[in-house]
């Protein structure tokens, strides 16, 4: 059973919406900086016309990425939840098409959606918690089958990591 989240955590899931849109917009993003938010300030007195994003939680440009500490714990267990709510909608749609994750086809239009909402919200959360490997494991396959998207073997493995996810 998933964890009910306060609703003091309401702005929590916008804040993470705005991370997910930032790392899906910059996939090169190189850099990430925990930031005090006092810094935020001087952060955008440099150069703030040429920001790709700025608020008081989120800063992006040139590839980088600032989140505010204050931000960290809320953007966390928002992660988190969101992870763990599609985790338990694809295996409420897996039990309902088959008992066999190979049987069911990779271009499946709603297992399809709820990978790739599973993918957005394990990539903020292991950005957030580093020992939150499947999101490496999510993120290596995504990263192969971006350029070699018929390969067997790496839909094979991304099978198996949403197995062991599942697990």
């Amino acid at each position: 059973m998933t964890e009910a989240i306060p609703s003091s955590y309401s702005d929590s899931f916008f804040l993470l919406y705005q991370l997910e849109s930032i790392l899906e917009s910059d996939p090169l993003i190189d850099e990430v900086w925990f930031v005090h938010p006092s810094q935020f300030a001087a952060m955008s007195d440099i150069s703030q016309a040429n920001t790709s994003y700025m608020d008081m939680d989120l800063w992006s440009k040139d590839h980088k990425l600032g989140i505010s500490t204050d931000s960290t714990h809320p953007l966390y267990t928002a992660a988190k939840h969101a992870f763990m709510s599609s985790q338990q909608q694809y295996k409420m749609l897996i039990g309902l098409h088959s008992k066999k994750l190979d049987n069911i086809s990779a271009t499946s239009s709603p297992l399809t959606g709820l990978q790739n909402e599973l993918m957005k919200h394990s990539r903020a959360l292991f950005l957030l918690s580093c020992d939150f490997g499947t999101a490496d494991e999510l993120s290596l396959s995504s990263f192969v089958l971006s350029y070699s998207p018929k390969s067997e073997q790496a839909w094979s493995h991304r099978r198996w990591v949403i197995k062991m996810i599942l697990s």
